[in-house]
């Protein structure tokens, strides 16, 4: 279903008021607040309301299906999700395939692959880091050969987020060895139930298998799986970090943390400490600011202005920020820090919070890799 309103025609305010009554009651009251990323088979109802609703994609152009919301909108749109304790979605294909087939892929594949996002008929992983690649994409070894009219794939991929919920896979693959490792990359699509194609959980600290290994053995995909021209992945690969890395900036896993630690003084009678209260004043400045710099970059893509390394930014201020508020939350928790159920039986948290704050900095491209694109691309720094 397609929203066929502009609500950017709407004022901020009523658009708000809307999202927000509607969020209110179609939203899965089991589902709020969760401790820890929810598999598909748990935000499915989610997933399914926004997409019948058309509010699946609220970023994308509306005639590919989106709402179009403008940057003010789209930041009003996130902060109504953490305020309501919204689970993220398995939104892989939402926020970073999808936006990568509109600019790159070819009618055909537009036709066949956005529409199945949006409707859940497609629920993607991405196939980016493997064991000697990780920070360092470009080392990557997974190959892709030419066989006829097909591309045999061989290799393996690590912490891919979710795999074990997608039936669809988007890979970068080394297509060519003679020539810098940049060059000879290309950008496959891959369904999850070809023949060779195996998936083994990993489990995190907190023993939940939100990532995943995938192993390709002479898996067979057609040509016209191929995104864009072969051996010309490495700049749609740096495209979809910067949707990644956008997305990854979002002030949402801040907004939710700050949300809980708010809710965590009360629980503990800290609402008028004045030694809480200037920590939460601090990371509510923090977090406003990080929306003023997050609508920034919304706009330039809106204008479709190229947004380059800059964007690594967002993904830093809002990791780090996340972090600090979760440091937080388990100082004033004291010996109820180290809980791993809920405090009041919902909502929060700390530790399982904290843990969730770990790897923010790390995935995406670790902020230490992130620091080094801005120091050489940015500033122009020696490498």
């Amino acid at each position: 279903m397609t929203e066929n309103r502009d609500l950017n025609l709407l004022s901020d305010a009523d658009f708000r008021s809307e999202i927000r009554a509607w969020i209110e009651a179609n939203y899965p009251p089991e589902l709020r607040n969760p401790p820890k990323r929810l598999h598909l088979r748990e935000n499915w109802p989610w997933y399914q309301a926004l997409s019948e609703k058309g509010w699946i994609a609220p970023g994308w152009p509306r005639e590919y299906g989106g709402l179009g919301l403008s940057p003010t909108k789209q930041v009003i749109w996130t902060e109504e999700l953490e305020r309501h304790g919204c689970a993220r979605l398995n939104d892989h294909g939402l926020t970073m395939l999808g936006p990568l087939l509109i600019r790159y892929g070819t009618e055909a594949q537009k036709e066949r692959f956005l529409p199945r996002i949006l409707s859940g008929a497609d629920i993607w992983c991405q196939g980016y880091s493997e064991p000697g690649a990780g920070s360092d994409l470009a080392a990557l070894r997974t190959r892709a050969e030419r066989d006829g009219e097909e591309w045999v794939i061989n290799g393996q991929k690590t912490w891919t987020t979710m795999a074990n919920d997608a039936n669809w896979i988007f890979l970068l693959v080394r297509t060519d060895t003679s020539g810098r490792k940049q060059e000879g990359i290309s950008f496959l699509l891959v369904p999850m139930d070809a023949p060779g194609v195996t998936v083994r959980p990993i489990l995190n600290l907190e023993m939940h298998d939100e990532f995943c290994e995938v192993f390709f053995d002479n898996v067979r995909v057609p040509l016209e799986n191929l995104v864009g021209a072969v051996n010309k992945g490495w700049s749609m690969a740096k495209a979809l970090l910067g949707f990644e890395r956008l997305f990854l900036g979002s002030p949402r896993q801040a907004a939710f943390a700050l949300a809980r630690l708010t809710d965590l003084g009360r629980h503990l009678g800290l609402s008028d400490d004045p030694v809480f209260l200037d920590r939460l004043s601090r990371h509510h400045l923090d977090l406003e600011a990080h929306k003023a710099l997050f609508a920034d970059f919304l706009r330039k893509i809106e204008r479709g202005e190229a947004v380059g390394a800059e964007i690594s930014v967002l993904k830093i201020i809002q990791s780090e920020l996340f972090a600090r508020i979760t440091e937080d939350m388990l100082a004033f928790a004291g010996p109820d820090a180290g809980l791993t159920e809920a405090l009041d039986g919902d909502a929060l948290n700390p530790s399982a919070l904290y843990l969730q704050a770990r790897p923010a900095m790390i995935y995406g491209g670790s902020n230490e890799i992130q620091r080094n694109i801005i120091a050489k691309a940015v500033l122009g720094l020696p490498g």
